[in-house]
């Protein structure tokens, strides 16, 4: 019998080398299958992982990438440290974004300086929202969050296929599903450098997203709610002899990663597409639940695990299109290298234990005998 046993004392050694041996591991076997396939291994390795960090525009985009795996991943981590487990932060972020839609096109002549936080609200109402009814239900019929809040990310997808294909379709797309397009005080605008100009596409959400996962480390660290969130997923009979209220914590942390999934939908169609259509994220939302674990369930470290990821998938953009790799070996790639963080992971907070079961030890017993 194979058993994993928590640590009691993580050796910082031990914390450094894992992530290391993780991609390295990562590597030589990317490698294998690269040259297997015949694609020159060190030039792969280099599309994967320097390219797309070689010039400074491509760094700042690289930010772009990651802003709003860190937005919604720093919302996650509050459902996650309370054993609430929110699977649905992709419908989240589409209820985000057509609420915030619904500003930006309703009132397309508001200044700029109501219209974004004008969105922003929307975007946070929305999101919550969504994310409010797998609360409900849990709290109402114990009924379980994972299955919830993920079968409502295909009713929030289903639903903006609805609107942008009929009551928000802009007449003059030629058919297309689209709405129209922002005004430009709709728009997240890019960050000018004095001297330097624009580094890419890099927008103030990428501030923004930085902020808010300072925010989530010190709501987390420095406050009661915090407490109450961490004490309610460690030791919740603890923490109700305390007078902690399961029920408000389950409100609370799903509300706040909705909030946070709605803002990053505002944000990914204002500063980066500019309008409402059947596809407005990536995956976004069920990546974002590998940056939380990756970063360890911490609001500070989920900035670099958001970097990675977002590496990750830069790299394999890169791969295809300048080595002509198939969409499917790179993403096995990045499957790779996920799985390796995540099982170091696993190795640095657990030891494996190996004990023989019952069966073989009785049979042990009666050989001897």
């Amino acid at each position: 019998m194979i058993s994993l046993i928590p640590r009691k004392d993580i050796p910082l050694a031990l914390t450094v080398m894992t992530p290391i041996m993780a991609i390295a591991i990562t590597l030589f076997v990317g490698a294998i299958i690269f040259a297997t396939l015949g694609y020159d291994p060190l030039e792969a390795l280099y599309q994967f992982f320097v390219a797309p960090v070689s010039r400074s525009d491509q760094i700042a985009d690289l930010f772009v990438k990651a802003c709003p795996l860190i937005i919604i991943a720093s919302g996650l981590i509050f459902c996650y440290r309370a054993n609430i487990w929110n699977i649905g932060a992709e419908g989240q972020l589409i209820l985000g974004a057509v609420f915030s839609g619904y500003v930006a096109l309703t009132f397309p002549g508001l200044p700029a300086w109501a219209m974004i936080p004008l969105m922003v609200i929307a975007g946070i109402f929305g999101g919550m929202l969504w994310a409010m009814i797998p609360a409900l239900l849990k709290t109402r019929f114990n009924t379980n969050e994972i299955l919830v809040s993920l079968m409502l990310t295909y009713v929030a997808a289903l639903l903006i296929d609805w609107i942008v294909r009929g009551p928000w379709r802009d007449p003059m797309s030629f058919g297309f599903p689209l709405t129209k397009m922002y005004v430009d005080a709709a728009l997240i605008s890019r960050i000018e450098l004095p001297g330097i100009g624009y580094l890419g596409q890099l927008h103030w959400g990428v501030v923004g997203a930085l902020l808010l996962a300072l925010c989530a480390w010190f709501v987390l660290d420095r406050m009661l709610v915090g407490f109450q969130v961490k004490v309610m997923g460690a030791a919740p009979r603890a923490g109700r002899f305390a007078g902690f209220s399961p029920t408000f914590v389950t409100f609370m942390v799903l509300g706040i990663s909705g909030a946070a999934a709605g803002i990053a939908g505002m944000v990914e169609v204002s500063a980066n597409i500019g309008q409402l259509q059947p596809e407005i994220s990536f995956g976004y939302g069920f990546t974002a639940i590998i940056v939380a674990f990756l970063a360890r369930l911490n609001p500070l470290a989920v900035i670099g695990a958001g970097l990675v990821v977002a590496l990750a998938e830069l790299g394999g953009d890169s791969a295809q299109i300048t080595l002509g790799m198939p969409k499917v070996v790179t993403g096995v790639f990045k499957g790779i290298l996920l799985f390796m963080l995540l099982a170091g992971e696993t190795f640095n907070r657990f030891h494996v234990e190996i004990r023989p079961s019952r069966s073989s030890a009785a049979k042990s017993v009666e050989v001897q005998n």
